[in-house]
């Protein structure tokens, strides 16, 4: 890729009024449509209310240039993210397009709860984070020292938790900025050396479908309508065609600037406007842009889920979450289900050809349960996947990252609402899924039922009760069973209207006693009473709800 400025996404995330936005204007020159709280609402309530965007420009490191060789600058574009609770899908949704994170902290507050989730959100996107801690000339000059190293140790021991156990943790005043006057620097200088050397390997390929994650959209008079955001991958040159899938319409590139300089082509990672005609902003407010034919909406999702270890209530099958992906938000509901013994361990792909174990629920990162009446069951090595329910047609493509969340808690319960997150590892783009692709899913749950014998005609052949006589025998012809007493028997068939069924013993009896204790004619009391049990599975999207033998 011969480049002399790549662009490098570095998002500001922290508890509401920790100073993300101050320090974005300390750092920025270059302005973009959206940066620095704007938007009338956020204006009037003092607060960050949507993603804002502005950029400057730093030397790129060594390594960089290594593998770009052209590369002259990078373009750093800050994604200030809201800090307020209720704004915490926007949050998730800005920290998906950033390469870097700044977490920002109020040195006089320390760790606050949205701090937390910013934390776990940076865990989940992010390989590099930088803390800040902001606000330091709030502190008497005298007691600064201390209070700045009191509060980095504390930080340093809740990043000891996490991946981020040696990130660097720089103190600054955003407000203050860098005092020419009185030669003092606030620590604005270190912060921008940190970030250019926290700065390694950045992922630019412009080959491969092209894919825009759209976070604002307006118009124009006389020019057209514009969609700001992101290349996720791929490039887009002026004149070539998009497509807008959720809307199934295609629009020729008019023009495309980067923070209002024209620019032909645009690369994976460039925060971008492009320019479109004859298309009405007011009917799209965020959503993907893609080459024409590479995205279909998707009805289902299948997702490979990893519990956030800090989410204390129960995933369960069945239960609805907030799923976002790139910057939409849906409700779902979610079923869960596991790879088995017969599937490839630490198995993180998706085969439809392969069986999979229902699960009940998720309780933590070690226990599932697959039956309401057994206990919590180890994972070990088995991958933990979720069929995602979506309420309504959302884009995504194989890869995408999803994250879940309960966005109905209370903001003032002091907890974390993210629970698990995961890939993209199979969508589902047919409307009528239900009929036509779910019951190829083979996914089945343990099924077992307990009867007692009621009759011993002879040594080889038993009577017992064990199904509800409405139940259709057929399907369990030649199923295994267990007696309590040890011996293996075979179902052969019904016996009577009742739904009893006669059992045959290859092996026979091996307490001939038992034959006259419990005889012909069924006297079976509690003492002599023997369980028989049978187990199989049952795929729970077959519409013939069969069974087999486990």
């Amino acid at each position: 890729m011969d480049r002399s400025v790549i662009n490098i996404n570095v998002g500001l995330l922290g508890h509401i009024d920790c100073g993300k936005t101050s320090l974005a204007r300390t750092l920025s020159s270059k302005l973009s449509t959206a940066c620095f709280d704007k938007h009338p609402q956020s204006q009037e309530r003092g607060i960050t209310l949507d993603l804002g965007f502005s950029a400057f420009l730093i030397s790129p490191p060594d390594h960089l240039v290594t593998i770009y060789p052209s590369l002259e600058q990078l373009q750093v574009t800050l994604v200030d993210c809201p800090g307020h609770a209720s704004l915490i899908k926007t949050i998730i949704s800005g920290s998906q397009i950033i390469d870097l994170m700044l977490l920002v902290i109020d040195v006089t507050k320390g760790l606050q709860t949205q701090t937390g989730e910013c934390l776990i959100i940076g865990e989940i996107t992010c390989q590099q984070i930088i803390v800040i801690l902001n606000k330091v000339d709030l502190i008497p000059e005298a007691n600064r020292p201390q209070a700045i190293l009191k509060m980095s140790r504390r930080i340093k021991k809740t990043l000891e938790k996490t991946k981020f156990s040696s990130a660097p943790i720089i103190p600054i005043s955003a407000t203050k900025g860098i005092d020419k006057e009185n030669h003092h620097n606030w620590g604005i200088d270190e912060l921008i050396k940190t970030i250019r050397g926290e700065i390694r390997s950045i992922e630019r390929d412009p080959k491969g479908p092209f894919m825009f994650a759209i976070d604002h959209c307006f118009s124009i008079k006389g020019q057209g309508t514009i969609m700001t955001g992101t290349v996720i991958q791929g490039s887009v040159k002026v004149n070539e065609t998009i497509e807008i899938a959720s809307l199934k319409t295609q629009k020729k590139v008019k023009s495309i600037q980067m923070f209002k300089e024209s620019i032909d082509e645009a690369i994976q990672g460039d925060r971008i406007g492009i320019c479109v005609t004859q298309f009405d902003s007011k009917s799209l407010e965020r959503g993907i842009a893609s080459s024409p034919g590479y995205l279909e909406s998707c009805y289902m999702l299948i997702v490979n889920i990893e519990r956030i270890a800090y989410f204390k209530g129960t995933i369960e099958s069945k239960s609805k979450f907030h799923i976002t992906i790139f910057h939409e938000t849906i409700l779902a509901r979610i079923e869960l289900f596991s790879s088995t013994n017969k599937s490839p361990e630490n198995e993180k792909s998706f085969n439809l050809n392969c069986e999979y174990l229902s699960l009940n629920k998720l309780d933590d990162e070690t226990n599932y349960s697959h039956d309401d009446d057994e206990p919590n069951s180890p994972i070990e090595n088995k991958s933990i996947y979720g069929l995602i329910y979506l309420e309504r047609p959302v884009i995504a493509s194989i890869g995408s990252l999803v994250i879940a969340s309960k966005l109905d808690t209370s903001i003032n319960m002091n907890t974390c609402r993210l629970a698990f997150h995961g890939k993209v590892l199979h969508k589902v783009t047919d409307k009528d899924f239900a009929d036509s692709w779910l019951p190829s899913l083979k996914i089945y749950k343990i099924k077992s039922k307990k009867g007692t014998i009621e009759r011993i005609p002879n040594e080889y052949e038993a009577i017992a009760n064990i199904f509800k006589k409405e139940t259709n025998l057929n399907i369990f012809q030649g199923f295994k069973v267990t007696l309590s007493t040890g011996e293996i028997g075979y179902i052969d068939g019904s016996f009577g209207l009742k739904g009893k069924v006669k059992i045959r013993i290859p092996e026979g009896i091996k307490d001939k006693s038992l034959i006259s204790k419990i005889g012909k004619k069924g006297k079976n009391n509690t003492d002599n009473q023997i369980i028989v049990t049978i187990t199989f599975k049952r795929y729970i999207h077959d519409k013939e709800k069969k069974v087999v033998q486990l």
